[in-house]
C-alpha cells in the first residue's frame, strides 16, 4: 500500500435546494470525485465532504408554490440531489444538510459569538435586493440595473437587520492573499477578488433577514432569521465537529484547515472573501485552498425548462451510461473557461476515444490473446532492443519506446493534477491508450503469428499490451472507476485485485505474473452509437420536459404557396350569428347551424361536434366564408363554411369577434 501520506480534507459548495441539478450542477461534484479518489489512491487519508443548502427567501417561495411546507420542500429536492450524486458514483464520507440539527444550533452559537464579540451589531439595511441570490446590492453595484451575480430583477427592500463588520478584517485578508498564492485558483479568480472588492474597500455585510421565517432563528432576536450565506458557508467547519464553545470533535482538530473548497466560479466571492473573514473572526485557520471551476454550458444556447434542452445526468447515464457521463464532463472542462456539453458531442466522445481508443484495445487485445495462446501470454523477453532505425531515423524499439510512455505517464498525471488540471490528467491517459493502438500497428501480431518462429515475439507483444492497459486501467480508476474495475475483471478474471496497482508502482512495467490469463469471453466496454437514433431519444426527453414544466409545441402547419391580396379578394368572409343549431342525424362528428349573415340566413354544415354542444353554438357570432360553392355533407346541404382553428393537441376553437359587431360585417 502506498505511504499514509496524511489527512486531506475537500468539500463542494453545498447545492441550493430549489430544483433538480442539471449536467451543469452535476458536473462540481464528478470533479470533486475525481480529487478525492486520486488522493486517496495517493495515499492520502481523505474526506470528502458534500451537501445542501436548505434556508432562505426562495425556498419558502417555492414551497408555498407547491403547497408544501419548507421542510417537506427541501427534504424532496436534497433527496432528489443525494440520488444523482449516487447515481454518478461519488465516494463523498458526509452529505451535510443545513437542516440537520447539530449545523442549526451551531450556527446559532457562531452568530452569538460574534455578536458578543462585536463583530456583528444590529441596524437596518436599505438597497436593491435580488431573492434568487438572497443578496442586496446598491445602485453602483448593480449591472445594467440588475443583479451583478444572475444578472435578474432586483427590488428595492428595506428591513432592520444585523452585520457582520467586513472592513474590520479586510487588510488581514488582503495580507494571507498576498502572502498565500495558492489560496485562490486559478489565478484570474484571485485578481478579480483583490482588484472589485477588496481593493476598493469592502462593506459591512447584512447577516440576518426579518422579510421571511425559512431560516436559522437568531435564538437572541427571534424576529431575525441567519442571512443564508453566514449559515451555509459555516456547514464546512460544522460538518466535521465545530463547537463554537471550543469543544470541537477529534474529527475537526484533525482534518481542519481544510485542504480544498471546490467550488463554482459563480460564488468564489463567498468563498474567498466572507468566508475567511467569518473563520478570522472565529480565531479558526483559512482553507488551504479555494478553486473556482468554470461553468458547463449547454451546447445550442442557455439551458431552459421551457426550451426543453436542459441536459440532467440521470437522462446522460441512461443514454451512455455513468463513466462515459463522468468522462465527459472531466475531460471537455477547460481550467479556466467554460466548457460546452451537447448531446452531439457526447456521442462524438463515445464512439471516437471510449468505444474506439479504449473499448476496442481492450476488446482485441483479449481476442488475440485467447486466439494465439489461449488467453495466457507472458514475458519471454523477445523485444525489439537493438532493432535500430527505418531510412528516416525514426527507432524501431517499438517495445522501449511503449513502455517509456507508460511508465512515465503516472508523473505525468501527477504533474497535472497537482494544480487540478483535470481534464489534461485525462489527456495524457487516454494518450498511453493511443500509444497501445499505435504499438498493435507497429508489432502487427496477426502477421507475427504466421510465423511458428515469432511465437515468443508474439508473446512478448501481447503481454505489453496487456501490461499496458493494466496500468492505464489503475491511473484511470479515480476519473472512470467502474470502466476501471471492469478491464482489470477481464485481464485478470481469477483474481481482478490481482490487477490492481499500488500507485507507487504505476511507474513500473513487467508486474503481471506470466500464469495468469485473460478471460474468455472479452465485453463491450462501449459501444458505438448512432447520432441520429441518439437524437431521436433526445427528442422524447425534451418532449418530457416541455410537458412536464407545461409548455406545448406549436402546431406544425405545412407551409402553403403565397399569395397575392387580389388572391385574399377572391375570398368573401363575413361575420354571422348562429340562432340555431343542431346535431346532424347519422353523423356524430357534425352540426348544421342557421346562421344570421346581414338580411339572410345560410345553413351551413361544421364538423364540430366533438368541440361544442348544439347549444353553446347559439348566440355565437363567428367567421363565415360566404362564397364558398355549396356542397352536401351527409345529404345535408352546407352554404359556407365556419372558420375554426385547431393545433396538435386535438384542441379546437370556432372564430369569433369580440365586440358586438352587426352580423354581415365584412371581415378583411
Amino acid at each position: 500500500m502506498p505511504q499514509n501520506k496524511g489527512p486531506f480534507y475537500m468539500t463542494t459548495a453545498i447545492a441550493y435546494t430549489s430544483g433538480k441539478p442539471h449536467i451543469g450542477n452535476t458536473y462540481e461534484i464528478v470533479l470533486a470525485d475525481s480529487i478525492a479518489r486520486y488522493k486517496r489512491q495517493q495515499g492520502y487519508d481523505v474526506f470528502f465532504q458534500t451537501g445542501t443548502d436548505e434556508h432562505g427567501q426562495k425556498i419558502e417561495l417555492k414551497a408555498e408554490e407547491a403547497g408544501i411546507t419548507p421542510k417537506e420542500f427541501v427534504d424532496n429536492v436534497s433527496g432528489e440531489i443525494k440520488r444523482i450524486w449516487d447515481l454518478m458514483n461519488t465516494s463523498y464520507d458526509k452529505f451535510i444538510r443545513t437542516t440537520d440539527d447539530y449545523h442549526e444550533k451551531q450556527v446559532q452559537k457562531i452568530f452569538k459569538k460574534l455578536y458578543d464579540q462585536g463583530d456583528i451589531y444590529k441596524g437596518s439595511y436599505e438597497g436593491m435586493y435580488c431573492t434568487p441570490c438572497e443578496s442586496f446590492w446598491t445602485e453602483s453595484q448593480l449591472v445594467d440595473g440588475k443583479c451583478p451575480d444572475c444578472g435578474r430583477e432586483v427590488k428595492p427592500a428595506k428591513e432592520e437587520a444585523y452585520f457582520f463588520r467586513m472592513s474590520k478584517y479586510a487588510d488581514r485578508l488582503i495580507e494571507h492573499i498576498n502572502t498565500h498564492p495558492e489560496f485562490i485558483q486559478p489565478v484570474s479568480r484571485k485578481n478579480e477578488m483583490m482588484n472589485n472588492f477588496l481593493l476598493p474597500g469592502l462593506q459591512d455585510l447584512c447577516v440576518s433577514r426579518t422579510s421571511f421565517k425559512w431560516g436559522i432563528p437568531v435564538d437572541f432576536d427571534d424576529k431575525h432569521v441567519v442571512y443564508v450565506w453566514l449559515d451555509a458557508l459555516t456547514n464546512y467547519i460544522t460538518g466535521i465537529g465545530y463547537d463554537a464553545d471550543g469543544n470541537s470533535s477529534e474529527q475537526y482538530k484533525k482534518f481542519w484547515p481544510a485542504d480544498l473548497h471546490l467550488i463554482g466560479k459563480d460564488i468564489i466571492r463567498f468563498h474567498t472573501i466572507y468566508w475567511p473573514i467569518f473563520l478570522m473572526a472565529l480565531g479558526e485557520p483559512l482553507p488551504k485552498q479555494v478553486f473556482g471551476h468554470p461553468w458547463l454550458l449547454q451546447g445550442d444556447g442557455k439551458m431552459s425548462k421551457s426550451k426543453g434542452n436542459v441536459i440532467y445526468a440521470d437522462d446522460l447515464v441512461d443514454m451512455f451510461g455513468v463513466d462515459a457521463v463522468r468522462y465527459f464532463v472531466l475531460h471537455e472542462m477547460p481550467f479556466e473557461n467554460d466548457g460546452v456539453i451537447s448531446w452531439e458531442l457526447m456521442v462524438e466522445r463515445m464512439n471516437s476515444d471510449l468505444a474506439n481508443t479504449l473499448g476496442n484495445l481492450v476488446n482485441r487485445t483479449i481476442a488475440m490473446s485467447n486466439k494465439y495462446f489461449g488467453g495466457n501470454v507472458a514475458k519471454t523477453g523477445a523485444d525489439t532492443t537493438g532493432a535500430g532505425t527505418d531510412e528516416n531515423g525514426a527507432s524501431l524499439d517499438f517495445d522501449a519506446e511503449l513502455k517509456a510512455v507508460v511508465t512515465g505517464t503516472k508523473a505525468r498525471v501527477e504533474d497535472k493534477m497537482k494544480t487540478l488540471h483535470v481534464a489534461d490528467a485525462i489527456t495524457e491517459i487516454f494518450t498511453l491508450f493511443k500509444r497501445c493502438n499505435k504499438y498493435i500497428d507497429e508489432t502487427m501480431p496477426w502477421a507475427l503469428a504466421k510465423d511458428e518462429t515469432k511465437k515468443d515475439r508474439l508473446s512478448e507483444v501481447l503481454y505489453n499490451l496487456v501490461e499496458s492497459i493494466t496500468v492505464g486501467a489503475n491511473l484511470l480508476t479515480p476519473y472512470m472507476p467502474e470502466t476501471s474495475e471492469r478491464i482489470l475483471a477481464q485481464l485478470y478474471p481469477a483474481n481482478p485485485k490481482a490487477g490492481e496497482r499500488d500507485f507507487d508502482d504505476l511507474d513500473k512495467f513487467g508486474l503481471r505474473e506470466n500464469d495468469i490469463k485473460v478471460t474468455e469471453k472479452p465485453e463491450i466496454l462501449f459501444a458505438r452509437l448512432d447520432l441520429e437514433e441518439v437524437m431521436k431519444e433526445v427528442e422524447k426527453i425534451q418532449e418530457a420536459q416541455k410537458k412536464a414544466a407545461g409548455i406545448k409545441d406549436y402546431p406544425k402547419v405545412e407551409k402553403k404557396p403565397e399569395i397575392t391580396i387580389d388572391d385574399f379578394d377572391k375570398i368573401q368572409i363575413q361575420v354571422g350569428e348562429v340562432i340555431k343549431c343542431e346535431p346532424v342525424k347519422k353523423a356524430k362528428k357534425l352540426l348544421v347551424s342557421q346562421i344570421r349573415i346581414g338580411d339572410e340566413v345560410r345553413q351551413i354544415v361544421s364538423g364540430i361536434a366533438a368541440y361544442y354542444k348544439p347549444e353553446e353554438m347559439v348566440g355565437k357570432k363567428v367567421a363565415v366564408i360566404t362564397n364558398l360553392k355549396p356542397c352536401k355533407l351527409c345529404g345535408v346541404e352546407s352554404q359556407g363554411m365556419i372558420l375554426a382553428a385547431a393545433d396538435d393537441e386535438n384542441n379546437l376553437s370556432v372564430l369569433t369577434v369580440d365586440k358586438d359587431i352587426i352580423e354581415g360585417s365584412e371581415i378583411r
